[in-house]
């Protein structure tokens, strides 16, 4: 994109009114991303915050080759897959730090019945595929995200994860596969 050519010339000059365009035209989108690898808000929220922490540190450096977008993806799948790791290995030693306890997910869970509200449907439906997403390995789980919840085609999906384009289709068709498996046909 040309206008972010010159907001990145203008961030490395210097000019934080360029800096907050940037995080303003992003954020939102960033912010999304980590949300679907970190149930919690407020962690998603802090890993939005240190993606554009990063890329700003790491400006100096920056070479813009397309899309800073894309860029911004990358450093936000590192630090999802870091915090994945450290909630993982953590919750070892207090499972409750970190996840539900079985009480809480009792509460959150059940069955669909006749009359629930809209809200309640599409939070149950939420929850159902956020679970099922749970399922798929981490790099299936990876493209579903980046191809129907961030709305990049295959082929960007491929660049932002630096794998190839025919791996990229082998991993959405299993994970299509293992989605119909865990969510019925309507997938």
């Amino acid at each position: 994109m040309q206008q972010d050519f010159l907001l990145i010339r203008k961030m490395k000059n210097g000019d934080e009114a360029a800096m907050e365009v940037f995080v303003r035209r992003y954020y939102a989108r960033i912010l999304q991303y980590c949300s679907y690898h970190c149930a919690d808000r407020a962690w998603a929220e802090d890993l939005a915050q240190e993606t554009f922490e990063r890329f700003f540190r790491k400006l100096a450096a920056y070479k813009h080759q397309g899309k800073s977008l894309n860029y911004l993806y990358t450093i936000a799948r590192n630090l999802c897959i870091d915090w994945e790791r450290k909630r993982r290995d953590a919750a070892v030693e207090n499972p409750e730090e970190w996840g539900w306890t079985s009480e809480e997910s009792e509460k959150r869970g059940g069955t669909r019945e006749h009359g629930m509200p809209d809200e309640t449907c599409r939070m149950e439906e939420k929850l159902l595929i956020e679970e099922a997403l749970g399922k798929l390995s981490p790099e299936q789980r990876e493209i579903v995200i980046l191809y129907y919840f961030q709305d990049f085609s295959l082929r960007e999906t491929a660049g932002i994860l630096g794998i190839g384009l025919p791996l990229v289709k082998y991993r959405m068709k299993k994970a299509k596969e293992r989605l119909r498996e865990l969510l019925g046909e309507g997938v």
